[in-house]
C-alpha cells in the first residue's frame, strides 16, 4: 500500500496538457435557405450552394438519389435486432417512445449486464436527430456491430462493455428520415423543441413533439453521465452553451467549460482530421460563438440532467454517398470509443455512504464551480467528470449529515474518491448549507492527493500506523549501519598505480 501510494504521488506529478477550445467564424450562407424557405426554421447546418438553387421536386429527387445505400426504418430495426441475435449476454433492444407517426424510438443497450441497475456510469448516443442528416444512424450500427464483434477480444471494447451501460439510439427522427426533410412529420426542428435556459418559448409541455416528449422521459428514467448526439454538414465537436441571454453570437462557456473543451477536444483530437480544421481551432467550438440555437437538446441535458453532452458534426456533407460511410465511420470510430470511455477513465468517481454502511444520494459538488451532480440513489455512486491536470476540492453533501470533502490533483487517469458521512447531530441539521463556507483546501505541490475528513476512521488509523511502523523500519536500518561501520576493521590505503 505505501509503495502504491509513493508510485501514485511520483506519477500524478506529471499532468496532462490540453488546448483550450475556440469559436470559429460562421461561414455565411443565404439566410433564407431551403430548409428555412420550406419549414420555417433558423438552419444552424451547413448546405450546399447548389442547394438553394433547386426547386422542392428536385431536391427530393436529389435525396431520394442520395438514400440508396442507407437503410430505412425497417432495415435500420432489422439490424439491431441482428445485432442484439448475435451477442444477446451484453445488448437488449427496448423502445423510449413513439414518432409523430406512430414509428417507435427503439434504442439498443450495450453492457455486459444490460437491463439491470448497478453502479456503472451510463452513456448515450443519438442520431439522425435531423432527418436529412442520417449519417449518424449507419455509424451508431456500425458502433454496435464493432463492440459486439470485438468483445473480449479488443481491450477497449472490453473496457467499454464491462464499466459501461451504452444506450444507443440510431435515430431520434425516423418520421423526418422517411420524408427527407430536417424536422419531423409536424414540420418541427427537434433540436428547437426543448425548454430554453433563456426563453420561455418551449415551457408548455403540451406542445412539444412526441419524440421530445420521449427524450425527456428517457432522461429522467435513465442517469446518464455523459453523452453526444451526432449531426451533419460541418466537421466539428461542439459544446455548450449553444446560446446567449442576448441572443448575440459570443462565446459563452457553461460552469464547466474547461471539462467540456477537454471532451471536446478529446473527439476531436481522437478524430481522422477533425483537430486539423482551419475553420476551427482544433476542431471544436463553443455553440453560441458559432451560431446561437434557442431550444436545443445539449443545455438541457447538462442543466436538468446532470448529463455533459456534446453535439457532434461528423461529416462536411449532410447527406454523403452511401459509399463514402466505412471511410466516415474510420474517422470517426477511435473518437466515438474514447468519448464512451472517458466517463470510467477520466474524472472523479466514487461512493458515498452513511456511517452506517448505507448508500446515500448525495451532491457532488467542485468548489469554484457553480455545478452540482447527484450521487445514484440505490448505490450511492457518482461519477464527475472534469479536466485532468487541474486541482479540485470535491465535496459530498447532504441534509442532515455533516459535509466531507477531499482534495485531489488530477492526472490522466480517473481518481476515486469515496465519502463516509457523518449524522450532523447540531441543532440546524443542514450539512449542505455550509458547503463552500466550510472547505479550503491547501494544496502542496509535492502531493498528489490530499485526504480531507473523508476517509473511515478505521481506514485513517491504519494508513497512519503503517506509515509509522515504516518511519521506525527506515530508523533500525539506519542504526544498524552504524553498528556495522565500527565493527569493520580498519583497512589500509593502496597507493594509486599510476
Amino acid at each position: 500500500m505505501i509503495f502504491s501510494l509513493l508510485f501514485l504521488c511520483l506519477n500524478l506529478s506529471s499532468l496532462f496538457r490540453f488546448s483550450s477550445g475556440r469559436g470559429a467564424a460562421i461561414r455565411s450562407y443565404n439566410q433564407s435557405g431551403y430548409d428555412d424557405k420550406i419549414y420555417g426554421h433558423s438552419g444552424r447546418r451547413l448546405y450546399s450552394d447548389n442547394d438553394f438553387q433547386m426547386s422542392e421536386e428536385d431536391y427530393n429527387a436529389r435525396l431520394e438519389k442520395l438514400a440508396q445505400g442507407y437503410m430505412s426504418n425497417s432495415d435500420l430495426e432489422k439490424a439491431m435486432q441482428e445485432v442484439n441475435s448475435r451477442c444477446p449476454n451484453i445488448s437488449r433492444i427496448y423502445s423510449i417512445g413513439k414518432s409523430a407517426l406512430g414509428v417507435p424510438l427503439l434504442a439498443m443497450e450495450i453492457s455486459d449486464s444490460p437491463g439491470k441497475i448497478d453502479a456503472e456510469p451510463s452513456f448515450k448516443f443519438v442520431g439522425n436527430v435531423h432527418g436529412n442528416e442520417p449519417v449518424g444512424r449507419e455509424l451508431l450500427l456500425l458502433l454496435a456491430n464493432w463492440l459486439c464483434d470485438n468483445y473480449l477480444k479488443d481491450s477497449l471494447a472490453t473496457t467499454i462493455v464491462d464499466g459501461v451501460h451504452l444506450h444507443i439510439l440510431p435515430s431520434m427522427n425516423p418520421d423526418g428520415y422517411a420524408l427527407r426533410r430536417r424536422g419531423n412529420a409536424n414540420h418541427i426542428d427537434l433540436n428547437r423543441d426543448f425548454p430554453d435556459q433563456f426563453f420561455p418559448m418551449n415551457d408548455d409541455m403540451d406542445l412539444r413533439q412526441p419524440e421530445t416528449k420521449a427524450m425527456l422521459n428517457w432522461m429522467e428514467d435513465i442517469h446518464f453521465t455523459a453523452s453526444a448526439t451526432l449531426h451533419g454538414g460541418a466537421l466539428v465537436a461542439n459544446y455548450p452553451w449553444d446560446g446567449t441571454e442576448d441572443k448575440k453570437r459570443d462565446y459563452f462557456g457553461c460552469p464547466d467549460d474547461k471539462t467540456f473543451r477537454f471532451l471536446a477536444s478529446l473527439y476531436s483530437r481522437s478524430h481522422y482530421n477533425m483537430s486539423l480544421s482551419k475553420e476551427f481551432p482544433d476542431g471544436i467550438t463553443n455553440g453560441a460563438f458559432w451560431y446561437p440555437i434557442y431550444g436545443g437538446m445539449q443545455d438541457w441535458n447538462y442543466i436538468h440532467s446532470g448529463c455533459f453532452e456534446l453535439t457532434l458534426e461528423i461529416s462536411d456533407d449532410k447527406w454523403p454517398d452511401a459509399s463514402e460511410l466505412p471511410t466516415i465511420w474510420d474517422y470517426n470510430r477511435m473518437s466515438m470509443l474514447n468519448l464512451v470511455g472517458s466517463v470510467i477513465k477520466t474524472g472523479i468517481h466514487g461512493r458515498v455512504f452513511s456511517s452506517d454502511g448505507k448508500p446515500l444520494p448525495a451532491s457532488i459538488a467542485i468548489r469554484g464551480i457553480n455545478y452540482t451532480i447527484a450521487a445514484g440513489k440505490k448505490f450511492g455512486e457518482y461519477y464527475r467528470l472534469l479536466a485532468p491536470g487541474e486541482k479540485y476540492e470535491v465535496i459530498a453533501s447532504m441534509p442532515g449529515y455533516r459535509l466531507k470533502r477531499a482534495c485531489v490533483i488530477l492526472g490522466e487517469g480517473a481518481a476515486t474518491v469515496d465519502f463516509v458521512l457523518d449524522p450532523d447531530t447540531s441543532s440546524t441539521l443542514n450539512g449542505s448549507s455550509r458547503v463552500l463556507e466550510d472547505a479550503g483546501c491547501y494544496f502542496d505541490s509535492k502531493t498528489s492527493l490530499q485526504v480531507v475528513d473523508f476517509l473511515p476512521a478505521t481506514q485513517l488509523e491504519i494508513s497512519l500506523l503503517l506509515f509509522v511502523m515504516l518511519g521506525f523500519l527506515c530508523l533500525l536500518m539506519q542504526r544498524r549501519a552504524r553498528r556495522n561501520q565500527k565493527q569493520m576493521p580498519a583497512v589500509p590505503r593502496r597507493a594509486a598505480v599510476i
